[in-house]
């Protein structure tokens, strides 16, 4: 074992030596109150393991979305710091992360799917470089995209072998806006 692991030992078994102590002083006062005790500790520990399991969904229920307006829409930087859009692409929701580094719109193959897209009569011809090394493209055609206020019969995008969280939302489509961000807010208009 290295020392790392000995030092993590050592504190497991002296929190472990420091609850046992607790419960001998406890059982002096009553098993009943020493039970009373144990079960609303167990629940408060119970309470923090599903607020850590369920943070990621509570945090996207707090967390501002984008703002819509008649001439702009407006995107708040996520707690992560990147900038997400939410388009309607036939009618269907797609959350996009905002990627000035993309050269185009790509879609996530689950976000492909959700489009009606049939991943089997792709021609993956394209190669794009990413973070993760370099994958597969397939071209598409997006119809009837609505992002705020704006629309557009038709945008280009490429379908991914690779695996993605999350689309991305390229220049091929952001370069259609005049960018500007200022603080926590990237603000796009036409």
């Amino acid at each position: 074992m290295d020392g790392d692991l000995w030092m993590r030992a050592l504190y497991v078994g002296l929190l472990l030596a420091t609850l046992a102590g607790w419960a001998l002083v406890e059982m002096r006062k009553g098993v009943g109150r020493m039970g009373k005790m144990a079960l609303a500790w167990g629940m408060i520990f119970l309470g923090l393991i599903a607020v850590y399991g369920l943070w990621g969904d509570i945090r996207r229920g707090i967390r501002p979305g984008q703002e819509e307006g008649a001439a702009a829409v407006v995107l708040p930087r996520g707690p992560d710091g990147h900038y997400y859009a939410t388009l309607e692409i036939g009618g269907v929701p797609v959350q996009f992360m905002a990627d000035t580094g993309a050269s185009e719109v790509v879609l996530s193959p689950a976000d492909a799917a959700r489009l009606g897209v049939d991943g089997g009569s792709l021609v993956f011809t394209g190669q794009a470089m990413t973070a993760n090394g370099m994958v597969q493209t397939a071209r598409v055609s997006l119809k009837d995209v609505r992002f705020g206020p704006f629309s557009d019969d038709r945008i280009a995008a490429s379908v991914t072998t690779g695996a993605m969280d999350i689309s991305l939302l390229g220049m091929s489509y952001l370069g259609l806006f005049d960018i500007s961000i200022t603080g926590e807010r990237m603000e796009l208009r036409r």
